[in-house]
């Protein structure tokens, strides 16, 4: 249940976090962008996850999509 609850907020987390950067990306690529980032950065925060909350979890996720981002836009499109 968990994964399935990091793509769906993934999903908002890659809208805000290709708006954030202010980056043009097609719909499949920003969802897949956020499901990434949202992967990562719940692994990565899952410890503030148990003292915060949920809110923590979509913080994570953001953060972990503007990660996936900035690889991205650094590394694989040029």
């Amino acid at each position: 249940m968990p994964i399935v609850v990091l793509i769906i907020i993934g999903a908002a987390a890659g809208f805000l976090a290709t708006r954030l950067m202010r980056i043009e990306a097609s719909i499949p690529a920003t969802l897949l962008i956020g499901i990434v980032g949202a992967l990562l950065g719940g692994l990565i925060l899952r410890s503030l996850a148990s003292v915060m909350g949920w809110m923590s979890g979509f913080v994570g996720a953001v953060l972990g999509a503007l990660l996936v981002i900035w690889i991205w836009k650094t590394y694989l499109r040029r």
